[in-house]
């Protein structure tokens, strides 16, 4: 059952932009400085400025995320609106993650991320987001309780992996198997650690785990356990529970002793 939001108690939405205007994603510059960055080699001077810039970025994320408790990210498709099944799927995964005590974060956009986000907030939780400028502008969706804008995507997909017990995909695009795969690889070469990964949408998932068994595992590019590392699931109350049994059982619902805040350092 889809659970109701008080509509009086609410946090604002944000408009929603024309379908249509999807079909130009990917057609807009980046910002000039970015997409000469990425040419090649510059002058010193300007990639040494460039780096000044990521290293801020960097602490900016480390100084507003450091405090927002065990989270489970949720990646997913920015295009999907509140009436389809998966919007629904995550504001049911997403709120019972929150009922047991996560903080849920998200990439902070629409669609499934919105959804998350606004399950969290009905299950009671907290509710982060880690934006990113694109050429087309991505607000903040209107159920974060925190969020931090980033404008490169190698240090948001830092902060989403850094500060999370668990990973749940539900269907998207290049962005989500992006994620997807970035988490996965992690796993498989042991920078993160019994960490969950979890994919909703059986019928959806089926063709990439079809692939990744009969091509992948085939050729022997990946191991067998590299799939089975990866669970997938219609159940919002198994990802859950999924989740929930590992981390009480490798962490304790703890990152240990609970940091404390710094006026020096702003926090």
């Amino acid at each position: 059952m889809d659970p109701k939001i008080d509509k009086d108690g609410a946090p604002p939405k944000p408009p929603v932009e024309p379908a249509e205007s999807s079909t130009r994603w990917g057609k807009a510059p980046g910002p000039p400085e970015e997409v000469r960055f990425l040419r090649g080699p510059q002058p010193r001077g300007f990639e040494l400025m460039r780096a000044v810039r990521i290293f801020m970025e960097l602490m900016k994320g480390f100084r507003s995320l450091h405090f927002v408790g065990p989270c489970v990210t949720v990646f997913g498709s920015a295009r999907f609106t509140e009436d389809h099944a998966y919007y629904r799927l995550a504001r049911q995964v997403a709120a019972g993650l929150a009922r047991a005590g996560f903080t849920v974060m998200t990439g902070g956009g629409p669609g499934i991320m919105e959804a998350a986000n606004r399950g969290a907030k009905e299950g009671g939780g907290y509710s982060v987001g880690c934006n990113i400028e694109l050429p087309k502008e991505q607000k903040p969706n209107g159920y974060l309780d925190r969020w931090i804008t980033f404008r490169h995507f190698s240090i948001r997909k830092m902060m989403l992996v850094k500060y999370s017990y668990a990973f749940i995909a539900l269907p998207g695009g290049f962005g989500t198997l992006d994620e997807i795969f970035e988490t996965a690889t992690l796993i498989q070469t042991g920078k993160i650690k019994d960490f969950p990964l979890v994919l909703m949408g059986e019928e959806y998932w089926k063709p990439l785990l079809d692939f990744l068994r009969g091509r992948l595992v085939a050729e022997r590019t990946i191991d067998p356990i590299d799939v089975e590392r990866i669970t997938v699931t219609d159940s919002a109350d198994a990802a859950v529970r999924l989740v929930t049994d590992v981390a009480l059982r490798q962490f304790g619902l703890s990152y240990g002793p609970r940091p404390k805040r710094s006026w020096l350092l702003g926090e």
